[in-house]
């Protein structure tokens, strides 16, 4: 990012490249596949080469941008008139010995991916962030622009959700 605000045009083809895929598929579970995950996408990166004078050097680059990143999807919520609220890939188990193994995983993942889908989209976007972007909560809170409790409290929920909708296979993974 230093580079880029310096003026290295080749930093901003890295930076989109390593970014990209996180940001796109935080619109995706936030919005749906499509066009529209694409343009918030594009809207985000654009806003970042706007704002790229205000980043701190040695702020981290991964927060900032997922506050731009939610800004963005409550600018597009708005427009669409939805209530903004406020204050999953599947993957085969690398380790799986055999089919029977490997279709067990992918039907496992499939239950966690549905089980996400079925929470709230405040809890999901608070669960994708902290779990798979791995930003606190703190974090979490200024991307949304609510408080770190609250991040907090919607992550709580959340998990709890899913202890509750996944009980079989937490008790599978115990045996």
């Amino acid at each position: 990012m230093e580079a880029y605000v310096a003026g290295d045009a080749g930093a901003f083809e890295r930076l989109f490249r390593s970014l990209a895929p996180s940001v796109h598929a935080f619109f995706v579970r936030s919005v749906g596949p499509g066009a529209v995950a694409e343009d918030l996408l594009q809207s985000t990166f654009l806003k970042m080469h706007v704002a790229r004078a205000s980043w701190r050097g040695g702020e981290r680059l991964r927060p900032w941008v997922f506050t731009i990143a939610g800004r963005v999807r409550i600018d597009w919520l708005r427009k669409q008139g939805r209530e903004v609220q406020e204050g999953d890939d599947e993957v085969m188990d690398p380790g799986a010995r055999d089919a029977g193994e490997a279709v067990l995983a992918g039907q496992r993942a499939e239950r966690v991916r549905v089980a996400l889908e079925g929470l709230a989209e405040p809890q999901r976007v608070v669960v994708y962030l902290h779990r798979f972007e791995e930003l606190g909560f703190a974090e979490i809170g200024r991307v949304l622009g609510i408080s770190e409790g609250a991040a907090k409290l919607r992550a709580f929920r959340a998990y709890e959700q899913l202890r509750v909708a996944l009980a079989d296979l937490v008790a599978e993974d115990r045996s």
